[in-house]
């Protein structure tokens, strides 16, 4: 990981992102989080916070068990032709907080989707949607599916809840 110097004072640091994004060819949903939190960049993979509950909704909208290293949650992303990065490649951040980000640089997200065959976009939470409708929707022109951030931050949402939501816009 690469860290620029910070604003000590604020507790601002600038970051680039950590881990390259998950793809192939036959990738048909890309889902979009904004940036890897602490945790994340800690494991190095996507939702490393224990409580996220993003690989626990994934594996139950698909019937499978919840993947417990980096290559069994790359397979589940892949067996089920999806793909999985983030809108952003660098910013100033504070800890894992969204609502701290400045300065964010997008990921090109346009050339990821040139080398697959997706055709949905589903955002982890609203700062991830906000972000990619400003910065790369223009560009893609692909509609993102807004959803409910799968973050443990998203105490509103049941896990149950969240199940729901998530498997309308993964199987439709």
């Amino acid at each position: 990981m690469r860290r620029a110097e910070g604003d000590m004072r604020s507790g601002q640091e600038r970051l680039s992102h950590p881990f390259e994004p998950v793809w192939s060819e036959s990738s048909r949903i890309l889902i979009l989080g904004s940036f890897p939190s602490v945790k994340s960049r800690e494991t190095n993979f996507y939702y490393g916070h224990p409580r996220n509950r993003f690989w626990t909704v994934l594996s139950t909208v698909y019937g499978c068990d919840v993947p417990s290293d980096i290559e069994d949650k790359k397979t589940l992303i892949l067996s089920h032709d999806l793909a999985l990065w983030d809108v952003i490649s660098s910013c100033d951040i504070v800890g894992s907080s969204d609502s701290s980000i400045r300065n964010a640089r997008v990921n090109d997200i346009p050339a990821l989707i040139s080398k697959t065959r997706i055709e949905r976009i589903i955002c982890n939470g609203r700062q991830a949607s906000g972000l990619y409708e400003r910065y790369v929707m223009p560009l893609t022109h692909i509609e993102p599916v807004p959803m409910p951030s799968t973050s443990p931050a998203n105490a509103a949402w049941s896990a149950e809840r969240l199940i729901g939501e998530w498997k309308k816009a993964l199987l439709n």
